[in-house]
């Protein structure tokens, strides 16, 4: 039995491979799961005693030396192949241009956005997008009966104490967090992801992008209001004439729907503001003395304002997109056209 030990000693210390096939072989003849050392140590019982001590020794050499080949033999290989890599690399080729990527328009709107209003010193707020009932709707002056209440327009979520929650509707949610979290002054924007339960179309998505603002403070007026949207439309779209048209809103009063005059110097003009020369940019409003209420601060000394503008509306018009669909629909194609935007 020492002879054979001997024997495969010899063999692997002649051993010589020249490719990686070659190599796998050695591995699976001395080295693998059913390698031929392993044999001889199933063998050992049949050494005579005076035997055992010698042949374990020389048994645990045999797989040591083979492992010390096998890992020189792989380095080996290795070393070569780097050589050849290297030979067959052409440095003056031509080098790959690194693609630079483009900021989706969306983003590329609410963070311009962002900027106007941090510059006359609005703050950022954020907030779950799961919300229970009263943030999303009650503390908002929803009435039990609203049309917002209604599986038509809210996607609503059952959780695990079976309380009702929502997608939310809208970034007004934050807003009312805000106000139980600070006192005024508060003048701050909440930008997010909103969700309503409509029909899928080229101007109408379930999910979409808003940016809200609230201002919170004593003697507040609606002239200010005015004050700081006609600012926002001229930082944003260079438009400084606007325009303001009474509407409602749950959480607002008096209410008013914002225009910009856009003018009708273009036949894409007339089309994107239906032939009036005005564009419908945003919905604002006085906040509600019941709002307020709502949210532990007392109507009489605190007023203010509030404000939300959708994203995807203002970006489709800001660059021409007939449908607010592509916004989502991750297409590179689309998106490519938006590189060195910021």
């Amino acid at each position: 039995m020492l002879d054979k030990v001997a024997e495969y000693s010899q063999e692997v210390e002649a051993y010589n491979v020249s490719n990686v096939e070659e190599l796998e072989q050695f591995r699976i003849r001395f080295l693998g799961s059913k390698n031929i050392i392993k044999d001889l140590f199933a063998a050992f019982k049949d050494v005579p005693n005076e035997q055992k001590k010698e042949f374990g020794q020389r048994l645990n050499e045999l797989k040591k030396q083979a492992q010390e080949k096998f890992d020189s033999l792989q380095a080996t290989i290795g070393q070569a192949k780097a050589s050849v890599t290297a030979e067959q690399l052409d440095l003056t080729r031509p080098g790959y241009p690194i693609e630079v990527g483009a900021r989706h328009p969306v983003s590329i709107v609410r963070n311009e956005i962002i900027e106007i209003f941090e510059r006359i010193g609005f703050t950022i707020s954020e907030g779950p997008e799961i919300e229970d009932d009263w943030h999303n709707f009650s503390a908002l002056n929803f009435p039990e009966e609203h049309p917002a209440r209604d599986m038509q327009d809210t996607f609503f979520i059952d959780n695990k104490q079976g309380e009702s929650m929502a997608l939310r509707t809208h970034t007004s949610s934050v807003q009312v967090r805000v106000m139980e979290g600070q006192k005024p002054p508060i003048r701050t924007i909440s930008p997010g992801r909103v969700y309503r339960n409509e029909a899928i179309s080229a101007r109408s998505l379930s999910m979409f992008h808003q940016v809200e603002g609230l201002y919170v403070d004593k003697g507040v007026s609606f002239a200010d209001m005015k004050q700081v949207i006609q600012y926002f439309a001229k930082e944003f779209f260079g438009k400084t004439k606007i325009r303001m048209r009474p509407s409602y809103f749950p959480f607002t009063e008096p209410s008013a729907e914002v225009d910009v005059y856009w003018g009708l110097e273009t036949e894409a003009d007339y089309r994107m503001t239906k032939g009036t020369g005005w564009l419908e940019i945003m919905g604002c409003g006085m906040v509600d003395p019941e709002v307020l209420k709502n949210c532990d601060i007392d109507p009489n000394t605190y007023s203010g304002f509030a404000f939300g503008m959708g994203l995807e509306r203002i970006a489709a018009q800001r660059y021409g997109v007939d449908d607010i669909r592509y916004f989502l629909e991750n297409d590179i194609r689309f998106l490519k056209q938006f590189k060195g935007a910021f």
